[in-house]
């Protein structure tokens, strides 16, 4: 019986990036299996109670309470109708410390594109070559993407490009419910403020975020529905996410009839 020929080290990079592993965290490896004596405990402190009135100005505690998940969604639907421009919205994304994601990423994903554009794609969240340059769609799905939208005629000049989430989930996980819904405010404005003809969602996370959708997206792809800024009604579709096409290459058709929807209501609209 012959023995398997050990990865390389190329072969070996090539699967810690494809697992999400994109940084070190130390010089030396370390065998988290092996058990460790457990370090003798130090002599209990006696601590002194804080006054009432010291409890409550304490900057610490004031902090852990901004952070809380219902209270940073609140902070969020706060902020994000007080930007009257898509660069005010940008900095309130960057001062903006209610997500935990933001400790993690490498930068800011706000958008690309037009903002004069009469389309927006919108997606789920940044990937890894996403938050290295602070661009959606840029990696081998916005490669795809471009060409889905050279199809219609459309290119990074004619189109606006975002996502739900601005921040990329470590090791390209889903984005939790608490975190799209803490973001969720910062991309509706953002819709507000672009104010485009149509609204395409890529992939089912962005149509049942946008669009509040509940089925899967076989299921709600290629159907006009209307979108509710509350000043106006956009014309909003839900299609393939490029990243599902390129695992399920099968379905590009589907996707080209839907785009091809796209086209025809911008021609109409013209």
């Amino acid at each position: 019986m012959l023995s398997e020929r050990p990865p390389t080290a190329r072969e070996l990079l090539a699967f810690y990036l494809e697992a999400g592993v994109d940084c070190v965290l130390a010089d030396e490896p370390v065998n988290r299996l092996t058990e460790i004596e457990p370090e003798p405990r130090p002599a209990p402190r006696q601590v002194v109670p804080l006054a009432p009135r010291q409890v409550a100005s304490t900057p610490a505690l004031r902090t852990e309470a901004a952070l809380a998940p219902d209270a940073a969604i609140e902070s969020a639907r706060e902020l994000a109708p007080k930007a009257k421009t898509l660069a005010e919205l940008r900095d309130l994304l960057e001062a903006f410390d209610g997500c935990t994601l933001k400790a993690t990423a490498t930068k800011l994903v706000f958008a690309d594109g037009n903002p004069q554009a009469r389309i927006m794609f919108v997606g789920e969240a940044p990937g890894r070559d996403e938050d290295l340059e602070g661009l959606p769609f840029v990696g081998r799905s916005g490669k795809l993407l471009d060409l889905m939208m050279a199809t219609i005629g459309l290119d990074r000049t004619s189109a606006y490009i975002a996502n739900v989430i601005p921040w990329r989930p470590p090791g390209n996980r889903d984005p939790s419910p608490q975190e799209t819904q803490i973001c969720l405010p910062f991309i509706k404005r953002q819709i507000e403020l672009v104010n485009p003809e149509i609204v395409i969602c890529l992939g089912k996370p962005s149509s049942q975020a946008i669009m509040e959708l509940k089925d899967g997206i076989m299921k709600t792809r290629g159907r006009w529905r209307d979108y509710h800024t509350g000043t106006r009604t956009i014309r909003a579709m839900a299609t393939f996410h490029p990243a599902y096409l390129l695992r399920q290459p099968i379905y590009k058709r589907m996707a080209w009839k839907d785009l091809r929807m796209a086209k025809k209501a911008l021609e109409i609209g013209a």
